[in-house]
């Protein structure tokens, strides 16, 4: 294949028009060819700024040297030291903004697309059969891991390379977190990836108990006093959503983006063979900007319905990644910017029957360094729509800090630990990813939970 050093391979997708009426897989991903030709643009610089630019400092040129070489194997194992969800963050990372960003070939030309590499090197490498190298032996000592989200799985596999008998405890049926509930098929296919995620996990020793609830079943003070482990990792995300507080919200129709999301991928709402309940809508507003916003208003698309965006800041300040604003307005989802929602009308039932908004426009920059919406005065206007899907973000569920003595969380909920190392105000306790943060980024979490594992490991070495 002839490359242009300064231009990236183009990656194939399904054309928008069939992929807005099915939940397969939007991009196609390369080929091994493709692959191989791509990365032959990868400089393989001494210093390699793309590395610092990953939150879990995988080597990049490492493993898009044995790309090139045709070494799927060896390229997979190369990630495989740093990162247990390649074929994950291939898909749902912002490379854009992280290690592609920081792609010395990008100065004059088009970044290596490391992302869709990474992509490759893990698909390429579940369809050899090629699996994550496994501890020799076990160290004695166990860890309880709350929570398989990223974060969790992360944490659980750093350690059980390192000897540890590790057991994650997962609220819901079926583990993944996030990647299972909260992103949609089309984006992440869950039984083809996510479930081959875990499994490499559990390949690696590490144990699953899906449908216990920490807090509930029970604590993480019994975890530790009583069922032996010598440390607990707390990576339960943050699944508990935000609302406006304006009139209406509590009406028929009315959805957070999680629920929506988490009935349409953990209960498969979207397959006729189903028969969980979804409320498609037939004119549906999505409000806010960010990823989770776009994979509710593409899911609702799918499902049939008109959608809007609805956000109050203009599209320069969109939260969401630049590939997922594309894909969404390739697909018929209509933008409705500088605009907040009001109030929500309901007809006598208590069902959605409009959202009244307001128009904006941006003042000065506030205490996130984007501007400020202001409202514009007698701009007010009703949307026609029957179903309303809030997606403002999420904060943790505070049933593990308000059953754990000795936890400190701060004014959003959140528990408190350590960036370094993960270590909250109890001892033998470590938290990560949006427990901590509140609701951020797949790979963060993946940082926060790699980083915990090394503090664990650090502790437990000392005893």
């Amino acid at each position: 294949m002839e490359v242009d050093v300064m231009k990236r391979i183009p990656v194939r997708e399904q054309d928008p028009k069939v992929r807005a009426a099915n939940f397969e897989e939007v991009c196609l991903g390369y080929d091994k060819e493709e692959a191989m030709a791509e990365a032959t643009r990868c400089l393989q610089c001494k210093n390699p700024q793309c590395v610092k630019g990953c939150p879990v400092n995988i080597d990049i040129p490492g493993f898009i040297k044995e790309v090139a070489e045709g070494n799927v194997e060896g390229a997979y194992h190369v990630i495989g030291e740093y990162s247990a969800l390649p074929a994950v963050c291939g898909r749902v990372c912002p490379q854009e903004s992280q290690c592609e960003v920081k792609c010395i070939r990008g100065i004059k030309g088009d970044a290596v697309s490391i992302g869709k590499l990474e992509r490759f090197v893990a698909d390429a490498a579940r369809e050899q059969g090629v699996k994550p190298v496994k501890a020799e032996s076990l160290n004695g000592k166990k860890v309880a891991v709350i929570g398989s989200g990223p974060a969790g799985l992360t944490c659980a596999g750093d350690l059980a390379k390192l000897g540890y008998d590790v057991t994650i405890f997962e609220a819901l049926h079926k583990a993944g977190g996030v990647l299972s509930y909260g992103i949609p098929e089309f984006r992440l296919p869950k039984t083809k990836v996510v479930d081959a995620e875990v499994e490499n996990v559990k390949s690696l020793g590490v144990k699953i108990e899906t449908n216990v609830v920490i807090g509930k079943a029970i604590t993480i003070d019994e975890l530790l006093n009583e069922e032996g482990f010598d440390a607990v990792f707390i990576g339960s995300g943050a699944g508990l959503p935000k609302f406006m507080g304006i009139p209406g919200e509590n009406a028929n129709g009315v959805f957070s983006a999680n629920e929506y999301l988490t009935r349409s991928n953990l209960m498969q709402a979207f397959d006729d063979d189903y028969a969980t309940p979804i409320v498609a809508g037939k004119k549906v507003a999505v409000v806010g900007g960010g990823n989770v916003a776009m994979d509710a208003a593409r899911t609702a698309l799918r499902l049939g319905a008109e959608v809007h965006i609805v956000y109050r800041r203009s599209e320069e300040e969109l939260p969401a990644r630049v590939e997922e604003v594309h894909h969404a307005k390739e697909e018929g989802i209509i933008f409705d910017l500088l605009t907040n929602p009001t109030q929500i009308f309901t007809d006598d039932e208590g069902n959605v029957k409009g959202m009244e908004c307001i128009r904006m426009e941006l003042g000065e920059p506030d205490e996130s360094g984007r501007r400020r919406p202001v409202e514009k005065p007698g701009s007010e206007f009703t949307l026609d729509v029957d179903t309303v899907i809030m997606s403002l973000g999420t904060s943790p569920n505070p049933l593990i800090s308000s059953t754990t003595e000795g936890l400190d969380i701060n004014k959003w909920k959140c528990i408190v630990a350590e960036e370094s190392n993960g270590q909250t105000s109890k001892a033998k306790v470590y938290a990560g990813g949006d427990a901590v943060t509140g609701a951020a980024t797949v790979i963060l979490a993946m940082g926060a939970g790699k980083a915990a594992a090394k503090g664990i490991h650090e502790f437990l070495s000392k005893k």
